[in-house]
């Protein structure tokens, strides 16, 4: 989800990501928050009180380890804890540096916990962690282990599992025997994990956990830093991954612990009392409750909730259009605009699709398609110039590997539809396509899904335009190969967010773009596979010079386009809103939203 980079200085991960956030800052520096701010005035706040969220759909997953979306990871981040975790802030560079979580400390080779060759990792866990189990006990590093396993489940393999696959010794092969299990039994899942170890994972003791890597990487710990990689207790064993009986008995060992869920309609979260603030360094827990309900299909519905105070933040509604104007004239402060550098959205084609003879595998169809979209309609239903920039590659402004070039250039950024057309017939495609075009029906999805049903119709291809919910389009319908190859999509629109900034350079490349990831969950939607572009991935990720690497990354993002295997449209700053009661709002760039654990309430 979602580029500076930091390689020089591996053996100090915290000085490696303020470095990296120094030169992002450089890079952004003319992309400043509006109208806004942490809405630390007007009247006193305190401990306490219910934290309102309304929003339109179910989180694709609520088990962390699958979990992929940014209400997801919203959500996991108040009771699943990973080992090390990047603040809140509003000034984007504070959110960059990694900091110790469930770990005691950072590990570098100067403490010891990383070894001279760069292939071990030795992590301490502070004492006093707590499962909110009956009665509580502590988390181990064995859970570790274990919620590490469970990112290859087959019946929710993680969306992440990419990162862990390609560096921890044994992880590929354990994954590949995982995948083979029946994902519909809980007992031989557990079975399975229970029976069956990782090369480069052991709990040497309860309080120290080992990982070993086939090779260096020094984005390790940002890699373990990320929500997939939470504890899990020995009690998930009991239920299939992400099902039924799992969404109703999540364990918590954060702040808060999911007290009550109706699909579709309400997640309750109340305070944990197994969770102890002096083991916490990075979350207050102010509030004494988070209700988000759901349901709420109108953003402009969401928008007038916030506005009226009857709710306090959005879960996944933005700010509608007409609003952000109407607010940025009026200068409410309540309305900030954040900086979130992104590949959101962007068009991606399902290579597989059998639909019109397999007329999406041919890379001329794609390129004519490349050449229809008008950036300017989308930078319009976006908020303008200062919410959304163009974008023209697949690595965005700010992150390593990013270099401005167009290879699809048109007038004014405004589609070519008789070059696209010219192509087509190049192509003999002449005679028209229909493709099929699942589209989220919250936010600004439907109006960008008509934008590209008419930049498409100016070139003579039909697009279908099918609603989906945001919870379904990301857990199902984009991420199922079966369907992929039946033919149910052939174009879709997606985001990408970064899922760390800093030292990221796989973060946008290798989840999206790795042809050796492609399966169930997989966030390679489209099932792109280009053995030079995975040659540059494992040479990116192995080169020891952060200019070797940056030089990599911008070599794969060419050829990637080069390949017409998306089409980037966007990358937007976030327009973001608060009710009059919300104080203390910190922002999380990685998923877009506010850190609900450091909210606090006016009365």
């Amino acid at each position: 989800m979602v580029r500076g980079d930091g390689r020089a200085a591996r053996e100090r991960p915290a000085t490696t990501a303020i470095a990296a956030a120094a030169l992002l800052a450089g890079a952004l520096a003319g992309c400043t928050d509006q109208a806004g701010g942490d809405g630390t005035g007007g009247g006193e706040a305190g401990r306490g009180g219910t934290l309102r969220i309304v929003g339109a759909s179910d989180p694709d997953h609520l088990d962390p380890a699958s979990g992929y979306t940014f209400a997801s990871l919203s959500l996991s981040r108040m009771f699943a804890r990973p080992l090390f975790r990047t603040g809140s802030s509003n000034t984007f560079e504070e959110t960059i540096p990694l900091r110790p979580d469930v770990a005691r400390e950072l590990p570098t080779r100067g403490n010891g916990g990383i070894s001279a060759d760069g292939r071990t990792y030795t992590i301490r866990l502070r004492d006093g962690v707590r499962w909110n189990t009956r009665p509580p006990r502590e988390v181990t590093a064995a859970d570790y282990v274990r919620g590490l396993k469970r990112l290859c489940s087959p019946a929710a393999p993680s969306g992440g599992q990419g990162y862990y696959r390609s560096t921890i010794a044994g992880m590929a092969a354990y994954c590949a025997a995982y995948a083979k299990v029946n994902g519909g039994d809980a007992r031989a899942m557990a079975d399975f994990q229970n029976g069956h170890d990782i090369a480069g994972l052991k709990a040497k003791d309860d309080r120290t956990l080992v990982v070993r890597l086939d090779r260096p990487a020094g984005d390790m710990l940002d890699i373990l830093g990320l929500q997939f990689a939470t504890a899990a207790p020995r009690e998930y064993d009991r239920y299939v991954p992400d099902g039924p009986e799992f969404r109703r008995n999540t364990i918590s060992n954060g702040p808060y612990q999911i007290t009550r869920y109706t699909p579709g309609t309400t997640i309750v979260l109340d305070r944990n009392p197994a969770w102890r603030a002096d083991t916490d360094p990075l979350r207050a827990a102010h509030v004494d409750r988070i209700q988000i309900t759901l349901g709420q299909a109108s953003p402009d519905g969401v928008q007038q909730q916030l506005e009226q105070g009857t709710a306090d933040l959005a879960w996944d509604s933005p700010v509608p259009v007409a609003a952000l104007n109407r607010l940025r004239a009026a200068g409410d402060p309540r309305l900030a605009i954040r900086r979130s550098p992104s590949l959101s959205p962007f068009l991606v084609f399902n290579l597989q699709s059998p639909n019109n003879d397999r007329a999406l595998a041919d890379r001329r169809v794609r390129q004519a398609i490349a050449y229809a979209i008008d950036r300017s309609a989308l930078v319009k239903i976006y908020g303008g110039p200062d919410v959304a920039e163009p974008l023209h590659q697949v690595i965005p402004p700010g992150n390593v590997g990013h270099r401005r070039h167009d290879p699809y250039p048109t007038p004014g950024g405004r589609g070519d539809p008789a070059r696209c057309r010219s192509l087509l017939a190049a192509a003999g495609r002449d005679g028209g396509l229909t493709l099929r075009l699942p589209y989220r029906s919250g936010g600004n999805n439907p109006r960008v899904a008509q934008s590209v049903q008419a930049n498409l119709a100016a070139c003579g291809v039909t697009a279908q335009l099918i609603a989906d919910g945001n919870g379904t389009f990301y857990g199902r319908t984009l991420v199922t190969p079966s369907a992929a190859r039946a033919g149910s999509w052939d174009v879709a629109v997606p985001n990408w967010s970064p899922d760390w900034y800093g030292n990221n350079g796989r973060s946008v490349i290798q989840p999206l773009f790795d042809g050796r990831t492609y399966g169930p969950n997989s966030t390679n939607y489209g099932a792109y596979d280009n053995a030079e572009v995975n040659s540059l991935i494992d040479r990116a990720l192995q080169a020891e010079r952060p200019a070797d690497a940056d030089a990599l990354w911008h070599a794969a993002d060419r050829l990637i386009m080069a390949d017409a295997a998306v089409v980037p449209f966007l990358s937007p700053n976030f327009p973001i809103f608060r009710s009059h009661r919300v104080r203390d709002a910190r922002f999380i760039p990685t998923i877009q939203a506010y850190d609900y654990a450091q909210v606090r309430l006016a009365p």
